[in-house]
C-alpha cells in the first residue's frame, strides 16, 4: 500500500446553514457539489480550497456531541496553511472571530494560532 495524500476530512456539524456559511464565507473553501440526502435527512456539502477538494460537511438530525476539549480522543483540529498569520487574526477578527494569541512552533520557530468552528471544534492556522 502506498497513500499519495489525504482525499478529504469529514466534518458533522450542528447547524448546516451556519457552518456552511463559516466554511464557504469566512474561511473561503468553495463548493463544489451540495447534496440533499431526504432518505437521512441531511445535507452532504463538498469544499475544496484552490481547486482541490478537501472537506465534506454533513448535517444529521441529533448528531451525538463530541467532546473537543481538553485533549480528548480523536481526531485534534484542521490546520490550514497562511502566509502571514498577522493578517489572518486582523482577517478573522474583522469576520468577528477571536482567535488564540499567537503561538511559535518550539521546533520550527513558526508562528501559529487557533480558532474554533461554529460548533467548537478547533481550526489551526498555521504560517508557513
Amino acid at each position: 500500500m502506498q497513500i499519495s495524500a489525504v482525499h478529504h476530512i469529514a466534518i458533522i456539524c450542528s447547524d448546516y446553514e451556519r457552518s456552511k456559511a463559516f466554511y464557504t464565507n469566512i474561511l473561503g473553501l468553495e463548493i463544489i457539489r451540495e447534496v440533499y440526502r431526504a432518505e437521512r435527512n441531511s445535507y452532504k456539502l463538498d469544499l475544496a480550497l484552490n481547486g482541490q477538494y478537501i472537506i465534506e460537511l454533513f448535517s444529521f438530525p441529533n448528531p451525538a456531541p463530541r467532546p473537543s476539549y481538553p485533549e480528548a480522543c480523536g481526531l485534534r483540529h484542521l490546520c490550514f496553511a497562511v502566509q502571514n498569520i498577522a493578517e489572518t487574526i486582523t482577517y478573522l477578527q474583522a469576520k468577528g472571530i477571536t482567535p488564540e494569541s499567537f503561538r511559535i512552533d518550539e521546533y520550527t520557530g513558526k508562528q501559529f494560532t487557533f480558532i474554533q468552528d461554529p460548533d467548537g471544534l478547533p481550526i489551526e492556522f498555521y504560517e508557513g
